[in-house]
């Protein structure tokens, strides 16, 4: 049973980036725990990449040298990770640096295995479309120069090897040796290869399963760096002596940064919850219990309480686009249309070929993104995305270049509902200045808007909310509600 988030106890989905482990700079600041269990922010990043030419620990000057280095320090490291994280070591973990150029070449390779160029035209489509990337924005290139600039170390569970940047320090980088050698840990306990190839169409579980995975090593550093404040002191000096490369991430769409940082910042909120409620037995049986979307780590008491997202499915309407006829059907916990063929009305025929490019759940983290990139107001997106019970979303695109987005969605409550409703057509004003309303239809719960892009129609029935952007013209857009409102 779903609970309103009025009585919570707890506080687009971006396609999914390489399933292989970094640490990056982020915004995120490092957070290390301190006894008693407050939080203390002490560097300004959980790792970075920097210049080349930053000097190096006279000790380690041969490359031999600094391999034997990183050998004993990787064993001592792990050793104890194993024993804060209580997590046997099942073998060793093999280690080596690598150099600016190594570590670029993996990390295209990955990549590019990880994401086809058609899921990364999807991709781009569908953020340029949301206003979430600029009208120019390309996935993979860009993605390309944000990792070459932000990777300092990784694990690769395809090798079971953990590698560190050759430029990095390290003595003073042993947090971050930290972080990954968990990731090595979780790898021998419970598979980190089974992540490498989720199955499509559901984004949202699977960024929710990285926050379980990157906010556990996060924690786990946190408390590595805590059982010896000289390391913060060591870790911090080291920060302060490389030339910290930000640019790329600076510049980065909002929604990919962000979403970055969540796995590292909501997966340790998540992950230290449940330290707090069961410890380290309640963190490693989540590997078995997956958290199923980012509304259960967002609001961790929702996934202690097995509260499922409801399934919804939403019609391919490739066909009805083009001329044919498809079945519509949403199921829900507390909702449902049932499903009638459909026949195509004349209006919608149309001169242009259109295919769908992707079908996800955006989940309450990308409804949030979706609705803060223009109310900027991180409270009232957070309040109206906190009500997501489940949703599925589309895109096609035409011929002509025209893009569709199309979203089913239900909420805990009525209430609810009317609250995303209403901030829906507030970001639609926002993203489409002299946005022109039209096809109201006299109708409280339909909102219909002429765009530079189209129309936009945000539908609103009880708990279950229809958004329909992009179509040319208000015909065509009358003919789509029609047929998904079949069965209401």
């Amino acid at each position: 049973m779903r609970m309103s988030k009025q009585i919570r106890t707890g506080s687009f989905a971006v396609r999914k980036y390489p399933a292989w482990t970094l640490v990056i700079f982020l915004s995120l600041a490092a957070v290390f725990l301190v006894p008693g269990g407050a939080a203390k922010r002490l560097a300004p990043g959980v790792a970075s990449g920097v210049a080349p030419g930053v000097a190096q620990d006279p000790a380690t000057t041969t490359a031999a040298a600094r391999n034997a280095a990183l050998i004993a320090a990787t064993q001592e490291v792990l050793k104890e990770t194993s024993e804060l994280r209580q997590l046997s070591i099942i073998r060793a973990v093999q280690s080596s640096t690598q150099s600016r150029a190594e570590i670029e070449r993996a990390m295209v390779k990955n990549l590019d295995d990880e994401i086809t160029p058609a899921d990364m035209h999807a991709s781009e489509v569908t953020l340029r479309k949301l206003g979430l990337a600029p009208p120019d924005f390309q996935y993979r290139a860009f993605m390309i120069r944000l990792l070459t600039e932000q990777v300092a170390g990784y694990y690769e569970p395809k090798t079971r090897q953990f590698y560190l940047a050759d430029w990095i320090d390290i003595d003073g980088q042993r947090p971050i040796m930290a972080h990954e050698l968990t990731h090595a840990l979780q790898d021998q306990h419970f598979n980190l290869r089974r992540f490498d190839h989720w199955p499509k169409g559901d984004s949202d579980a699977e960024l929710a399963a990285h926050a379980l995975i990157e906010g556990d090593a996060t924690l786990t550093m946190g408390l590595y760096v805590a059982s010896n404040p000289l390391r913060a002191l060591t870790f911090l000096k080291s920060m302060g002596a490389m030339s910290i490369a930000t640019e790329e991430l600076e510049k980065a769409p909002r929604a990919l940064r962000e979403t970055l940082l969540f796995t590292y910042q909501e997966g340790m909120n998540w992950t230290r919850e449940l330290y707090k409620q069961g410890g380290w037995a309640l963190v490693s049986e989540a590997y078995t219990t997956l958290p199923q979307s980012t509304e259960q780590v967002l609001h961790a008491d929702k996934y202690l309480a097995h509260e499922a997202p409801v399934k919804v499915s939403l019609p391919d309407v490739t066909n009805l686009l083009n001329g044919g006829g498809q079945k519509s059907e949403v199921r829900g916990q507390r909702s449902e249309i049932r499903g009638q063929r459909w026949a195509a009305p004349s209006s919608l025929m149309a001169p242009v070929s259109w295919k769908k490019l992707a079908s996800d759940v955006n989940g309450e983290w990308g409804f949030y993104l979706i609705l803060d990139q223009f109310l900027k107001s991180p409270e009232e997106s957070h309040r109206a995305a906190a009500g997501w019970a489940g949703d599925r979303t589309a895109v096609y695109e035409s011929t002509k270049g025209e893009v569709l987005y199309v979203s089913l969605s239900t909420w805990d409550t009525e209430k609810d509902a009317r609250e995303f409703f209403d901030a829906y057509v507030k970001r639609t004003q926002l993203r489409y200045p002299g946005a022109r309303p039209v096809l109201s239809q006299g109708s409280p719960g339909l909102q219909t808007f002429r765009t530079i892009e189209g129309i936009t129609a945000i539908d609103l029935s009880g708990s279950r909310i229809l958004i329909i952007e992009g179509l040319p013209d208000e015909q065509k857009t009358v003919a789509l509600l029609k047929a998904l409102r079949q069965g209401n």
